[in-house]
C-alpha cells in the first residue's frame, strides 16, 4: 500500500464551482491563490477521518482522538 497517495483533494475547478454557486462571480487567479492557501486551515481533517471511519465502517473509537497521551 502507498501511503502517501492523496485520498481526496479539492480543485480549483471545485472552487470556482462554490464561488459562482455561493457568490454569484468566479475568482481571478489572485484569489483562487489565497484561497488555496487557506483552505486547509479550515479542514479539520482528523475529524473528518474519524466521522467517515465511524459512519462507514462501524468501527467503534478506543481514545478521545488526537490529544491521547
Amino acid at each position: 500500500m502507498n501511503k502517501k497517495r492523496i485520498v481526496y483533494s479539492i480543485n480549483v475547478e471545485d472552487i470556482q464551482t462554490v464561488a459562482l454557486k455561493q457568490f454569484g462571480k468566479e475568482l481571478n487567479n489572485e484569489e483562487i491563490k489565497l484561497v488555496e492557501n487557506k483552505t486547509g486551515d479550515y479542514i479539520n481533517w482528523f475529524e473528518t477521518i474519524i466521522y467517515t471511519i465511524t459512519n462507514t465502517l462501524n468501527l467503534k473509537e478506543i481514545g478521545s482522538g488526537e490529544n491521547d497521551d
